[in-house]
């Protein structure tokens, strides 16, 4: 391991995420015509000198009020952080109660990155939250910006597996233009002692709903007086957070005497502001010895050591990394620390440019789950020791009505009931459904299919689940962990297709825990559908099933009799009749009755440029999902626009259609089943 190379990597990518510029001063904007709503990031308090690059807007944290903010509604997000549970494993390596993860990841620049997905499938789209415990926004540059808030769509795909979010603070090494009146700006005191900094920091938290602070202070020349300074703000800044519900993560750079110097350990030098935080980022210059002493210091502490992130970078070789995982999570001892794991996104940035969206999940199973693409059977001889071998997978699927059609959050097209209504590539994490938590479990004693996400057709969304290959012994696949009551009135519905070869479906669903790690849950098969070799018409099925069809999927809804009590996991079991069979799963749903939420009201148009239109409403009564916007033609089509959590949406470059003297715009509450209001509506004169 090179500390020197890794140390700047750490310190510059922020930076190098756009060339830096200039020395360069008091809110300013190169371009201040601009409406798309983007991701929000300041200064302490200070500005540069000169002028911000194309694109840039420099912002005063310290002059931050939420009233003042005119992107808060784009950027705010809705989510609540859900309650996870931990299932029985799902290997006997995986462990809950020691080692865990925490990822920083560069979702896009500092600047100009949008608020609410964009035009491209092309994104890094998070999908293996079940191993994380705590995600960092991370970036900031001396250029741009230093402090950087969340956007919301990771917020609330984040939230919705259980995930917490921190916020960036990145104060940048000399060499790539860190200022040390930055850090002091920081940690300014005011005349009654405290740090109003400290404050505005959980107060942006709180507007923008996520839930603290990453603190990576890393610009030298400071001493003793500064030190002393950053520890109080640490102090403060955690007290007041922690009365909000939000937490404070130190990056072991800066020491208690003001200098920066990386410890690779939890030691004299850096114990003060471990002890001030809730948790410490430990730098890449660990080594076993000093993991195994630091992990004691956090016991003899009173703290856990695994609230010590010990830094493994990902960033250049990703799954190829070579780690002592034994120093970190060894197999055959208790594990010494929890895992940081620094730019994971390598899964997406170093495939080619002409990477699709299933290139990407490929290379991301591979990170999450290890080269055997079975968590439930992991591959000894792997370099790479996986998440999925060492950390136990978390689920939030334990209240229903609970639904899912598998959407990853990006895709090439917009479905919705199997047809496309928008061929543009999309990005949005906050549309993203809780997804499987182990992916991919499948149990067979013959050749196993190709399990994946597929971007080719969904029944809503995105994506579907694809299962491709001979079959040629029943198989069944693990989709959820669950905590799901199941009464006399519940059911579960499943949307499905076979585009070739015959296949026999069992909805598979077990009422108990697997009897011992790794082993397979007490599941019951209750029929879906039965074909002769060859045909596709139903026979056998049970008393109560109802079928629907619309565009080529089948949606079956199976009534669970005789099974009440708690649904504790959820698959499918499938056998050809006639192969190869490639089969897809488009939604599932596990519900009492069908409910539809309320309308939203007050759709308006809040500000136009051409075709470029800021959209804001009042939220619909009562629990939803998300919100569709959808742009009504001439000739009765509707076409999606876009969908989100927020009660805003920004569209850009709407153009007049079929002679229309005006736009019709109609915007839907989608409730828990993806069942939708009725439409608001609103139109827009050309």
């Amino acid at each position: 391991m090179n500390p020197t190379r890794r140390t700047v990597l750490l310190a510059g990518t922020a930076a190098a995420l756009l060339p830096s510029l200039p020395a360069v001063a008091a809110t300013r904007r190169a371009d201040a015509t601009t409406t798309p709503p983007y991701a929000s990031y300041w200064y302490p308090d200070s500005l540069p000198s000169g002028t911000p690059g194309t694109g840039t807007t420099w912002r005063s944290l310290k002059s931050w009020t939420a009233a003042g903010d005119a992107d808060l509604a784009f950027n705010a997000a809705s989510v609540p952080l859900a309650p996870r549970f931990t299932p029985t494993p799902a290997n006997t390596t995986a462990r809950s109660g020691q080692a865990r993860i925490q990822s920083l990841v560069s979702f896009g620049p500092t600047s100009s990155n949008p608020s609410q997905g964009s035009a491209t499938a092309d994104y890094y789209a998070l999908t293996h939250w079940a191993y994380l415990d705590e995600l960092v926004f991370w970036g900031g540059s001396s250029g741009e910006g230093l402090i950087l808030a969340p956007n919301a769509p990771v917020v609330d795909a984040a939230h919705r597996h259980g995930v917490p979010v921190l916020g960036n603070i990145f104060l940048p090494p000399t060499a790539y233009g860190g200022q040390l009146r930055w850090t002091r700006d920081l940690v300014q005191k005011d005349a009654s002692g405290h740090y109003p900094l400290a404050a505005q920091l959980v107060a942006v938290a709180a507007a923008y709903g996520f839930d603290g602070w990453f603190v990576n202070a890393e610009t030298a020349g400071g001493d003793s007086a500064l030190g002393a300074d950053m520890l109080g703000f640490v102090k403060e800044l955690k007290a007041l957070a922690a009365a909000r519900g939000q937490r404070v993560t130190w990056y072991d750079a800066m020491t208690v005497n003001g200098t920066v110097s990386w410890q690779g350990a939890l030691n004299g030098q850096n114990q003060a502001f471990f002890q001030a935080a809730d948790d410490l980022f430990v730098d890449f210059r660990w080594t076993a010895g000093t993991l195994a002493s630091s992990g004691t210091k956090a016991g003899q502490l009173g703290r856990s050591r695994y609230e010590l992130w010990a830094g493994v970078d990902v960033e250049s070789n990703g799954s190829n990394t070579s780690v002592n995982w034994d120093a970190i999570v060894p197999t055959t001892k208790t594990h010494v620390t929890s895992i940081g794991l620094y730019r994971p996104e390598w899964t997406r940035n170093h495939l080619p440019a002409s990477r699709t969206p299933g290139d990407f999940h490929a290379a991301d199973d591979r990170f999450w789950t290890g080269r055997s693409q079975d968590p439930s059977k992991p591959d000894a001889g792997d370099p790479w020791r996986a998440p999925a071998v060492s950390v136990a997978d978390r689920s939030t699927v334990s209240g229903t009505p609970f639904a899912s059609t598998f959407n990853t959050g990006h895709g090439l097209r917009w479905y919705e009931d199997g047809a496309v209504t928008s061929d543009v590539p999309w990005n949005h994490l906050g549309l993203q459904d809780r997804l499987p938590s182990r992916r991919w479990v499948v149990r067979t004693e013959g050749q196993r299919p190709a399990v994946s996400f597929d971007f080719a057709d969904a029944w809503r969304g995105g994506s579907s689940v694809l299962v491709d290959g001979e079959l040629d012994e029943p198989v069944v696949l693990d989709v959820y962990a669950a905590r799901l009551p199941a009464g006399v009135d519940t059911v579960v519905e499943l949307t499905h297709r076979t585009d070739a070869g015959a296949v026999n479906v069992e909805l598979a669903v077990a009422l108990g825990e697997p009897s011992a790690p790794g082993a397979t849950p007490p599941y019951s098969y209750l029929p879906v559908n039965a074909v002769n070799k060859g045909q596709h018409h139903h026979r056998g099925r049970r008393r109560g099933v109802r079928v629907k069809s619309v565009n080529g999927w089948e949606t079956v809804t199976v009534p669970l009799t005789g099974l009440t009590g708690t649904v504790h996991a959820i698959g499918v079991r499938l056998t050809a009749t006639d192969g190869p069979v490639t089969w897809r799963l488009g939604a599932l749903a596990v519900r009492d009755a069908v409910s539809t939420p309320a309308a939203p009201s007050g759709l308006r148009v809040t500000a136009a440029s051409g075709g470029d239109l800021r959209f804001a409403w009042t939220a619909a009564p009562g629990d939803v999902r998300q919100y569709t916007l959808h742009r009504l033609l001439a000739d009765g089509t509707r076409r999606f626009l876009g969908g989100t959590c927020q009660r805003a949406y920004f569209v850009s470059g709407l153009q007049p259609e079929q002679g229309e003297p005006a736009a019709r715009f109609e915007l839907r509450a989608v409730g828990e089943l993806y069942t939708s209001s009725a439409p608001v509506t609103v139109t827009h004169p050309w």
